[in-house]
């Protein structure tokens, strides 16, 4: 989701908001309206687009990792992620320089498309799909765990996916995100976007003066500068996880007025919000240490002001819930059913993510699992790719190494910290 200078929606995400580029395959898909972005919208669309709740699990993972190594992964990632971004543009500038007629490059997936076909448009949509359907997941577990938290219930009905706090509230919500997912027009639910932020910045600071408080009252115990190579692996799935929003690199480029300056706007904007993670994540677990929790907030103190904090971020996790699962809405639609509107197998989906969420213990340790698998791919693999494969012919060796050595790197992160998040979550579900 992102917003003109009009403050109209703009309808981008990842996977199809264009028409394809050979007329032959031409398949129907929406279109971004055509409102351009001057300069301050398009830093709050970049903001918008990358920062989510995958915030509120950064001092729990520089616990694990220690604040020194998580603060240098968090600004690796965000060089990485920044390269993999401004890669997918250069390539689509590139491309758009080829075609023939009114078509373009409009998204994601129509990169894919043009440069690998319908291999790698379904390559992008598979990885929109788990990603998208990831994060959403991460939004129910942050709601159950939280408001089991904040009201105590019965330990559930003693049978499966019943037995908790925790799951009765994830299913709470169920009706209710059958009816938002519904909603056939994603322009409706846009208002919901800038509430969803406001109150993320919110809470945010909200923290950050608590935290200063708690270190101030008494410096916390257990608090390590380093940690360990696979505590290193798992930090960097939650960084990647963190910046989520590589998808919305070329709908925000499109949107922009004047684009020669979109890089410079794109690095700023990356610098700053890994400087607020950071100072986010070090505030977090200086407060609390040994015993700072996978959702910060679940160490305030209860009362007023942080009840309020709990319960306005559940609110607006609650609201975007179906803003972040229709990218997935739209591949599904497109594929099989002929890009129609289809409620029923939006409800499918909706199930699906319901019943994994009520099957992950830990919050942080999802993020983890979700940005080595999917973020992973989508942030350093794919763009790397796209790019060598329209490039290879007059690329130096520099261009051809930094191209291949981000596509090895991406696997084996990928790869390695898949496995060290899916060792933590069948850790933790033993105790739970």
């Amino acid at each position: 989701m992102a917003f003109g200078c009009n403050g109209e929606a703009v309808i981008g995400e990842s996977s199809d908001n264009a028409t394809l580029l050979p007329k032959e395959e031409e398949e129907e898909t929406p279109l971004l309206e055509n409102s351009k972005s001057c300069l301050p919208k398009t830093i709050a669309n970049f903001f918008i687009a990358i920062v989510g709740a995958g915030v509120l699990g950064l001092p729990y993972t520089f616990m694990k990792t220690g604040w020194i190594t998580g603060v240098l992964t968090l600004f690796a990632v965000a060089v990485l992620t920044y390269h993999g971004m401004m890669l997918l543009i250069h390539t689509r500038r590139r491309l758009d320089l080829t075609l023939i007629g009114d078509s373009k490059i409009l998204s994601f997936g129509d990169l894919g498309f043009a440069v690998c076909g319908p291999v790698g448009r379904f390559a992008v949509d598979v990885m929109i799909v788990l990603s998208q359907s990831g994060f959403c997941i991460g939004y129910l577990i942050f709601i159950g765990n939280t408001l089991s938290h904040l009201v105590s219930l019965s330990k559930g009905f003693g049978i499966p996916l019943f037995s908790s706090a925790k799951s009765l509230y994830i299913w709470g919500c169920l009706p209710f995100q059958l009816g938002l997912t519904s909603i056939p027009s994603l322009t409706l639910l846009a208002p919901l976007s800038i509430f969803a932020d406001i109150a993320q910045i919110g809470a945010m600071g909200v923290v950050m003066v608590e935290d200063v408080q708690t270190f101030m009252n008494q410096f916390p115990s257990g608090i390590e500068a380093f940690g360990t190579i696979s505590t290193f692996y798992y930090g960097l799935g939650v960084a990647l996880y963190s910046f989520e929003g590589v998808g919305m690199a070329i709908p925000l480029e499109t949107e922009m007025k004047d684009k020669s300056k979109y890089g410079k706007v794109l690095a700023l904007a990356m610098f700053f919000i890994a400087l607020m993670y950071g100072t986010f994540g070090v505030m977090g677990y200086f407060a609390y240490g040994s015993s700072t929790k996978d959702i910060v907030l679940s160490n305030m103190e209860k009362g007023v002001l942080s009840t309020s904090v709990k319960l306005g971020l559940c609110i607006n996790l609650f609201f975007t819930f179906p803003l972040m699962l229709n990218p997935a809405f739209e591949v599904f639609e497109r594929r099989f059913s002929n890009g129609n509107y289809c409620v029923w197998m939006r409800w499918i989906l909706v199930l699906g993510v319901t019943m994994v969420a009520l099957l992950v213990p830990n919050f942080a340790d999802f993020m983890s699992l979700v940005g080595s698998s999917t973020c992973c791919a989508l942030g350093f693999i794919l763009p790397a790719l796209f790019h060598y494969q329209v490039f290879k012919g007059e690329m130096d060796r520099k261009g051809t190494f930094m191209d291949l050595g981000l596509i090895v790197l991406g696997v084996f992160f990928g790869v390695t910290g898949t496995c060290y998040s899916l060792i933590e979550m069948f850790s933790q579900g033993k105790h739970v």
